[in-house]
């Protein structure tokens, strides 16, 4: 009688948590309605990247095509378009603009919490306040610097159609793969260090004050000491900085005049003519131009995931 009267509560409380509470049906309402209006543009963007321009111009974007989908227009951007030569151009403004951020964020990072000294809180929230800067607000003196910056030219490197200026071809800033690089370095390095900084305040002080014990400088000890600790969270940086560093569209078309500099994001505006917009050939473009991204999060997609983790807790 006992064991029965004990399972009789267990067995109604199960019942009472499968009953369907109407704040949880609305919240999973609420949520696919959020999913399906976050999927809706992309899928739109797909279905018009595969419907040729004509049969939209003659019936319309809320229509079927006759002939069906097809590739063209991804064929037509991929060529025509040269979609290979301007992911190589984001390739050379991305991939140093990401090294040379994390160097110099965790640099930062490393000697504000590392090491005690009068001014490290007062350099690192400098270095954070930076991300709260609107780049609009600086376009008009930046212009004017980069347009008055004297810069080497030390030639170029030449593959192709390709050509990779040591510096500057025109002894400026202005238009210049360094100049773009420059400028999101500038602007990345606030908020890599923010989070950098959190991530190293998890690392005991100890190792650092065990390492100048045994002799080892502060370069050798930031670069063999702290930077294999930090793996995790620089791999989830060097996502963060690549996603945002790539899909860069302001200081690209402010910055650099020639259109076959331009990475890929901003190249995506020559599709457009004087007097004719072919909106599905931009679908299939910024499709195309959505792969890199989603591939560098795949790869890094365990270590993104623990650099967030990990740096949340101490011990």
């Amino acid at each position: 009688m006992s064991t029965i009267a004990a399972t009789a509560p267990r067995t109604a409380v199960r019942k009472a948590s499968r009953r369907i509470r109407p704040p949880r049906v609305i919240l999973h309402a609420f949520l696919i309605a959020m999913v399906a209006l976050w999927l809706f543009p992309l899928f739109w963007a797909i279905f018009a990247s595969l419907r040729p321009y004509g049969d939209t111009v003659l019936h319309g974007y809320l229509s079927w095509p006759a002939n069906g989908l097809s590739f063209t227009n991804y064929q037509t951007v991929w060529t025509q378009a040269e979609i290979p030569y301007y992911y190589l151009n984001t390739l050379v403004i991305v991939i140093p603009g990401v090294i040379f951020t994390l160097l110099l964020a965790s640099m930062v990072a490393f000697c504000c919490t590392q090491f005690s000294w009068k001014f490290n809180l007062i350099v690192l929230m400098l270095f954070t306040a930076g991300n709260l800067l609107p780049p609009q607000v600086i376009i008009v003196p930046l212009y004017w610097v980069y347009l008055n910056t004297p810069i080497a030219n030390l030639g170029s490197i030449d593959i192709g159609n390709f050509s990779f200026a040591l510096f500057s071809d025109n002894n400026l800033l202005y238009d210049q793969y360094v100049g773009i690089i420059l400028i999101h370095v500038v602007f990345q390095t606030g908020f890599a260090t923010f989070v950098l900084a959190n991530y190293m305040k998890t690392i005991t002080k100890e190792i650092t004050e065990s390492a100048l014990v045994d002799g080892a400088n502060v370069f050798r000890i930031w670069w063999s000491v702290i930077l294999p600790l930090c793996r995790p969270a620089l791999a989830a940086m060097a996502t963060l900085l690549f996603t945002f560093m790539y899909n860069d569209f302001f200081w690209a078309l402010v910055l650099l005049s020639h259109g076959n500099k331009r990475p890929i994001t901003s190249a995506l505006n020559n599709l457009q003519g004087e007097f004719l917009i072919n909106y599905n050939l931009i679908a299939a473009g910024a499709l195309l131009a959505c792969i890199p991204p989603i591939l560098i999060y795949i790869l890094l997609q365990r270590q993104f995931v623990a650099g967030l983790t990990l740096g949340s807790t101490k011990g």
